[in-house]
């Protein structure tokens, strides 16, 4: 890992690639064969590991952490402490074609405060993903997740609510980690008590 003098408190393995202009908050670690492109912002205290690529115009929470082999594109936005799981995917433009330009086609992507996205999940543009919420490895979001939710297969689709301490909730809708309440709400959303 290398100081670079552009981003004081910052550490950047040999191999990796920053373009300009790009802000980096202290404590982040871009760690080897990464390229973060143009107009990136990336808050303090992430960890971006092996083979990630981020940008252009992405803007990253503070306290995220990306695992390897992600690709963070255009449009997707990462709130404070996202988990990233190893190759997940963000997809930017719903129908695709190599022959067809379709770049001011690009669908925002929103990933809330604290979720966590499992390893080889796939996010389809144009959805956003609640606070908390949890995707399982392998699924394919296609629809916008609500906060604390818990979502699996192909389609997601919700199988449980997850606490802020990243715990599956029981019935009586109490974290077993540390003890936090949370409640149903009428329209089917869960919200967390005090």
């Amino acid at each position: 890992m290398k100081a670079d003098p552009r981003f004081p408190g910052v550490k950047i393995h040999e191999s990796s690639y920053v373009d300009a202009p790009v802000s980096i908050g202290e404590g982040t670690s871009i760690w080897h064969f990464c390229h973060v492109l143009g107009d990136v912002t990336i808050g303090p205290r992430c960890s971006i590991g092996q083979n990630v690529v981020i940008g252009p115009k992405v803007a990253i929470g503070a306290g995220c952490k990306i695992q390897n082999n992600v690709s963070i594109y255009e449009g997707v936005t990462l709130e404070d402490d996202v988990f990233c799981g190893p190759s997940c995917v963000f997809t930017n433009v719903i129908n695709p074609r190599a022959a067809i330009s379709r770049k001011a086609e690009f669908r925002k992507t929103v990933v809330g405060r604290g979720a966590t996205i499992g390893a080889n999940a796939t996010i389809i543009c144009g959805h956003s993903v609640g606070a908390y919420a949890f995707i399982a490895a392998g699924a394919v979001v296609a629809h916008s997740v609500p906060d604390y939710a818990l979502v699996a297969g192909v389609p997601a689709r919700r199988i449980g609510w997850m606490s802020e301490a990243g715990e599956r909730l029981p019935p009586s809708l109490v974290c077993p980690r540390d003890g936090s309440r949370y409640r149903e709400t009428d329209d089917g959303r869960l919200e967390k008590l005090g």
